[in-house]
């Protein structure tokens, strides 16, 4: 008797399609760690990257309390920034989202994510990984501005827990507004344009918030802007958690805010990466 030897049948090229392998959440979630830290160690070859989770929180902080902060509190600095605190951190939040637009158009220019194309991982990995990174800017960002708060004055009132509590909530924000980010760098052409555009939504979104001037100190039809603006959800959620006061319902409009950004924004991210590449 002849036994027929069987080839091993070669791989297809359609096996190696991206995100035939990644349907199991936890290689999916290992992929998206494994490139979460090629972003990491990217950021810390060019430590001038995290200016803006690092000087630029300081430099806010000094200039709008001693320079602005004696006009808007009537000449008392040191109670401005019990209210500036907060209202900052929401500011510097959506500065910072800037970066991962930036971040991921420099990567598509170079052809990086051409090779990861080639790879057995998900589609949607890549940009999953770079939000991921931007998890510890965001931390950095918040202990660098709490610290320098506190040597400056800012007293939580023993309101730690709220403190911490408000560092949940704002990171949560922070990774879901950079989905707007995402889906711009994935739009225009260059680094440049992204953080041109993205200037053009952060800066009306954040000074027309209630992050540097009580809401009722504005017109009235700004201040119908700034009602459904998502900086003054999560400020004002902050601002309660940190230095008591109403906490429920700007915690429950942040919450409406954060989804409603995931739900229009990583789609239209996702529908651009796939054209983009």
């Amino acid at each position: 008797m002849t036994a027929t030897a069987t080839a091993p049948r070669p791989t297809a090229p359609h096996d190696l399609r991206v995100g035939t392998t990644s349907s199991n959440k936890n290689n999916y979630l290992r992929h998206a760690l494994v490139l979460a830290k090629r972003s990491l160690y990217k950021t810390l070859r060019t430590p001038e990257s995290l200016i803006d989770v690092t000087l630029q929180p300081i430099i806010f902080l000094l200039m709008f309390v001693y320079i602005f902060g004696g006009a808007i509190s009537g000449g008392a600095p040191s109670h401005y920034i019990q209210f500036l605190v907060p209202g900052l951190l929401g500011q510097t939040i959506a500065m910072a989202s800037i970066a991962v637009g930036q971040y991921l158009n420099s990567d598509i220019d170079k052809g990086v994510f051409d090779r990861f194309r080639s790879l057995p991982i998900g589609r949607s990995v890549p940009l999953v990984g770079v939000v991921l990174a931007d998890l510890v800017r965001y931390l950095v960002l918040f202990v660098i501005l709490i610290s320098t708060a506190l040597l400056m004055g800012f007293d939580v009132g023993g309101h730690w827990g709220g403190v911490f509590a408000s560092l949940t909530l704002a990171v949560g924000f922070a990774l879901c507004f950079c989905w707007v980010s995402v889906w711009i760098g994935m739009t225009v052409r260059t680094p440049g344009a992204v953080q041109g555009v993205m200037f053009m939504i952060v800066f009306p979104l954040s000074f027309g918030s209630s992050a540097f001037v009580p809401v009722d100190t504005m017109p009235g039809w700004l201040q119908a802007f700034v009602h459904v603006n998502p900086i003054t959800h999560v400020v004002d959620a902050v601002r309660g958690m940190m230095l008591g006061g109403p906490v429920a319902g700007p915690v429950m409009w942040t919450l409406v805010s954060m989804g409603a950004l995931l739900v229009v924004f990583v789609p239209l991210a996702m529908r651009a990466y796939k054209r983009r590449t």
